[in-house]
Formats: structure tokens, C-alpha cells, sequence
């Protein structure tokens, strides 16, 4: 008597164009950040050729910020409806329209327009991008394929305000400022390009969206972020404050929304961990620090000290290379809860450094014939700074997701996400109105108040 044997099931084999697929998620992803970063330095340039309000280079920041913040989670729902792959073209290709019509702005009002449709456009895009990653990649290859993100992210958060000013300077073609958006285009037409390659992905059990939760969240950001831009912080009108105690309810509402309704925007398991809310806390004013500063440097140096934007854009050049540095050594340390502090120390130490040398330049501004004397000082206060930063950014992150399980990782990252731009928000218009109402010194002031409240909520993580 015969008999068989039942063959063993086979391992499904890798996705053979993995690696050219990688490469158009992670150059999104750093397309994405530059655009966070490099119109900061621009801004000025930017103002000068359109006119408007003072408080318009602050939108211009907030605009692409805000709504990055509130709809990224909903578009991590969406991949997972409709498909990632689909929804990453889509996004792409939005953000491409886009970046060419802020470039083509008449007005200032209209470049703010088209770039909150950038914001929307990124927060469809950056939520495929781990979950691409996951459906094409296994084992070794699966670690090696996330561990590109931190690097490719810490290049771009580098270049990205030099290469505002070095793009706004060299004027290529009469382009001026309005490079910084042109530069989108080439690198989205290699994305489009490579996006073939990618897996098409989706969640094996369809979830539901969440318009009640999405629309309070923006309403209740919104109504949070408008008053604080272009407005004396000491001084504000009733009808700000007004504004200001609906946003905070229309959040307040979200969240007994979120306790409430069979379909969150966030994984309720999370509120379980002690740590979520504080980290939650800790990365807002984390990143309302390092957002805000680099605004106000940007406005001091330009409106004031009269340096060009190609001054501005290199100035930044310590603060990038101490990250880069600092972070690398905090990844090969393993991103321990130590750093946290010593990064946020460092931080205070470079606030201060920079509050100091404001107090002495401030009498001093640009004349119509020359520009102020460059503040040399400053560049060591500014490498502090990025030195704290990329000190405390890997362990923060690291710790926040560690104790989580295996269903909430995901909901956790698009939240700690969401709230980091959500503080970039705050921060350009918290610091950057205490600048343009006040002084770079009371920047700093808030800067380091933030610093504080950012370690007191790390310690409860």
C-alpha cells in the first residue's frame, strides 16, 4: 500500500521589487518633512513678494501643519479601506498639484490655501508608508527596511531649512522663493515613477472611519491655533479668548466622543497605559519648542538683523549637524530613558545661550544701507539646542511605544505623529507672535516655559 505525503506549505516569496518600492516611500517620506521645514526659512522672502499681514509667515508654516496634524490618522483609515498603494498615488499626486500651484500663488491668502492642501495631500501619504513597508518586507530584511526611516528623516530634517535658503538665494530662472515648492516636482515624478513597484495592501477587516471624531478634532485645533497667530498673547480681545475656550471644548468633546462610539480614530487600549497621555503632552511641547525657535530665528535674522535668506538658511546649519550627531550616538546607545532628560538639559542650556544673545543684539537693527552686525554667538546656542533634540527625540519615541501591544502600535504612532505636528502648529504661532508682539527674548522666555512643562510630562511617561 502507497503512501503520500502531504507537501509542506510554502513560504510566499519576497516581493521581488521591495527594494524600488523602499526607495519611493522613503523619498515621500523626506519630500514631506523638507516641506515642513524648508518654507520656514523662506517665509520672509516669501512676504516680501506677495505682501499681506505680518502674521501671514506664520500661516504659511501652520496652513501645511494643521491639517498634516488632524487628518492623519483618517488617512491611515482610508489605506486601509481603499488600499495603500492607491491611496499613496493619490496623495502624491495631490501633493505634486499642489506644491505647483503654491509655487504659481499670486496672493499670499491663495498660497496658504493650496498649502493646507499640501498638509491634507502629506497626511494621506505618510500613513501607508509602515504598512507598505510590513507587506513587502520579512524578518531581517523587514528590520532593516524600518530602520531606513530614521536616517533618510534625519537627512531631510538637515537639509531642510538650508536648503530653503539656498534655493530662495540662488533665484534659479527668477524662481526666487517660489524654488522651495518647485523642488517638490522632481522628486514626486520619481515616486509616481517607482510607485508601480509597490504592493498593493489593504486591512484584512474593513474599519470604519470616523467623521464625528475628525471633524471635532479639526474644529477643536482650529479654533485653538487662529487666535494665537498674529496677536499681541498678553493682550488678547474677548472674542480670542472666546475662540479659545470652544476649541477646548469642541476638543474636550472629541475626547468623550473617542470614550463613546463603537469606530475611534484611536485604539481605546491605549488610554489604559499610564504613560500615553503624558507622552501625548511631552512630544506637543517638544515639538512646539523646536518648530517655534526655528521660526523665530528665521523672523530675527531677516526682519531684524537684515541678513538674507541665504544667512538664515545656513545659521541653521549647527542646530541640523548637532542633531544628526546626537542622534546617531543615541541610536548606538540604544535611545535609553537617560537621554531624555540630558537631551532636554541641553536644550535649556542652548534657550538660554540664545535668550542671551538676543538680549544683547536687541537695541541693535538693520538700517536701510547696511545690514545689523551678524550674531556669531548665536551658532553655539543653536548647536545646544540640535544636540538636545537629536539627544531626546530617538528615547522619547522609543520609550512611548515600548510598553504598547502589538494592535495599538500602529493607532500610537499616528497619534504621537498627529500631536508632534499639531505642536509645530502651536509652536509657529505661540513663539512667533511672542516675537513679532514682544521680542526674540520673550520667545525664548516661552520656549524655555515649554521646556519645563515638556520635562515635567516626560517624567510621568
Amino acid at each position: 500500500m502507497k503512501t503520500t505525503s502531504t507537501p509542506a506549505p510554502t513560504t510566499p516569496a519576497p516581493h521581488p521589487w521591495r527594494w524600488p518600492a523602499l526607495t519611493a516611500l522613503l523619498l515621500a517620506e523626506a519630500m514631506n518633512l523638507l516641506d515642513a521645514t524648508i518654507v520656514q526659512v523662506a517665509a520672509p522672502a516669501v512676504h516680501a513678494g506677495l505682501g499681506g499681514s505680518v502674521s501671514d509667515v506664520q500661516w504659511f508654516s501652520t496652513a501645511y501643519t494643521l491639517p498634516f496634524a488632524v487628518l492623519l490618522i483618517t488617512g491611515g483609515r482610508l489605506g486601509d479601506i481603499a488600499g495603500r498603494r492607491r491611496l499613496f498615488v493619490l496623495g502624491v499626486t495631490l501633493f505634486t498639484a499642489a506644491s505647483v500651484a503654491c509655487a504659481l500663488a499670486p496672493t499670499a491668502g491663495l498660497l496658504i490655501a493650496f498649502r493646507a492642501v499640501q498638509g491634507a495631500a502629506a497626511a494621506v501619504i505618510i500613513p501607508q508608508t509602515i504598512g507598505l513597508i510590513k507587506a513587502m518586507f520579512e524578518g531581517d530584511e523587514l528590520s532593516r527596511a524600518l530602520g531606513s526611516i530614521g536616517p533618510v528623516m534625519g537627512l531631510a530634517a538637515v537639509c531642510g531649512p538650508v536648503l530653503g535658503g539656498v534655493l530662495t538665494h540662488a533665484d534659479l530662472f527668477g524662481s526666487s522663493w517660489r524654488a522651495a515648492f518647485l523642488v517638490n516636482v522632481p522628486v514626486a515624478l520619481v515616486v509616481l515613477a517607482l510607485s508601480p513597484k509597490l504592493l498593493e495592501n489593504r486591512a484584512p477587516h474593513r474599519p470604519a472611519l470616523d467623521g464625528p471624531g475628525t471633524a471635532l478634532a479639526a474644529t477643536g485645533t482650529g479654533l485653538l491655533v487662529y487666535p494665537l497667530i498674529g496677536t499681541n498673547l498678553t493682550e488678547l480681545p474677548p472674542h480670542d479668548w472666546a475662540l479659545l475656550a470652544l476649541g477646548l471644548l469642541a476638543l474636550a468633546a472629541f475626547a468623550l466622543h473617542q470614550r463613546r462610539t463603537t469606530t475611534p480614530l484611536l485604539e481605546p487600549g491605549l488610554f489604559t497605559h499610564r504613560g500615553f497621555l503624558p507622552a501625548l503632552a511631552t512630544s506637543t511641547t517638544f515639538f512646539a519648542v523646536t518648530n517655534g525657535l526655528l521660526t523665530v530665528v528665521v523672523l530675527q535674522l531677516q526682519l531684524q538683523a537684515g541678513q538674507g535668506v541665504l544667512a538664515a538658511g545656513l545659521s541653521l546649519t549647527p542646530w541640523s549637524v548637532g542633531l544628526a550627531v546626537s542622534s546617531w550616538l543615541s541610536g548606538r546607545r540604544g535611545a535609553r530613558r537617560r537621554m531624555m532628560p540630558y537631551g532636554l538639559a541641553l536644550v535649556l542650556l542652548g534657550l538660554t545661550a540664545a535668550a542671551a544673545v538676543y538680549a544683547t543684539t536687541a537695541t541693535v537693527t538693520a538700517t536701510a544701507t547696511a545690514p545689523a552686525p551678524y550674531p556669531w554667538p548665536l551658532l553655539p546656542a543653536l548647536a545646544l539646542v540640535g544636540l538636545g533634540a537629536g539627544l531626546f527625540t530617538p528615547a522619547f519615541f522609543t520609550l512611548a511605544l515600548r510598553p504598547l501591544r502589538p494592535q495599538e502600535v500602529g493607532s500610537a504612532a499616528g497619534a504621537l505623529n498627529a500631536v508632534q505636528q499639531l505642536g509645530a502648529t502651536l509652536g509657529v504661532a505661540v513663539l512667533g507672535s511672542a516675537y513679532l508682539d514682544g521680542s526674540a527674548v520673550a520667545a525664548c522666555a516661552v520656549a524655555v516655559a515649554l521646556t519645563l512643562l515638556c520635562w515635567a510630562a516626560s517624567r510621568r511617561m
